[in-house]
């Protein structure tokens, strides 16, 4: 492998512990509007946005009117409620802060809307160290498409050999495959190694990624 220069990271899931919550945000945003979708059948699809999820559990196109007020409803609900309790896996700023000191440059991946992955990276304590976030704002599709990974790729401007990704679901796997790259995966968005089939190395969080970061790809 070539010497890496660039990281990709997801948010959600990877640096903080959110995934949880943005299930029951989707699940108390469409029973709302009448969809009794069980939470467990929407957790396995956090790490896609609204254009996957919303047609995965029987719901609206994400772009009809109906859709656009479910996932608005779903935002209040997260923000409101679930935000100011997000906390940042152990160690993911110091995490960041190795990848820094070695001379790699950060850049975010995320299906999150900009204004929830701004208050993310905030309580990841990522400010300052990330270069560029990509939201779902900056993809027409969201993971396991390629789009949003190919659009940190883009502003990179890096060989895809000199890059990795760091997430924690298969979508994110999925998507760096598809844009070219390999993946490092983190069972701390709540999968499993057999889940994150095709990832280059499974960590179990940041912190563990630290303390192996010497004997792993980023080195």
């Amino acid at each position: 492998m070539a010497d890496i220069r660039g990281v990709i990271l997801d948010v959600d899931g990877t640096l903080v512990d959110s995934n949880d919550a943005h299930a029951r945000a989707w699940v108390e945003a469409l029973a709302e509007h009448g969809y009794a979708v069980p939470y467990e059948q929407v957790r396995p699809l956090i790490g896609m946005g609204g254009d996957k999820l919303l047609p995965a559990v029987g719901g609206p196109a994400e772009a009809s009117e109906l859709g656009q007020r479910i996932g608005a409803r779903r935002a209040e609900i997260f923000k409101t409620r679930y935000l100011p309790e997000i906390a940042p896996f152990p160690q993911t700023k110091e995490l960041l802060a190795r990848m820094r000191e070695r001379g790699l440059r950060l850049m975010v991946a995320s299906s999150a809307k900009q204004d929830e992955l701004d208050r993310l990276l905030e309580i990841a304590g990522a400010k300052g160290m990330i270069e560029s976030a990509m939201s779902s704002s900056d993809a027409e599709s969201s993971k396991p498409d390629p789009d949003i990974v190919q659009a940190a790729l883009d502003r990179l401007g890096l060989p895809l050999g000199q890059v990795l990704m760091v997430g924690d679901t298969p979508f994110d796997v999925e998507a760096a495959a598809r844009a070219g790259i390999a993946a490092i995966a983190l069972r701390c968005g709540g999968w499993h190694d057999h889940d994150l089939d095709g990832a280059l190395a499974v960590y179990r969080d940041p912190a563990d990624l630290l303390a192996h970061y010497e004997s792993s790809p980023l080195s």
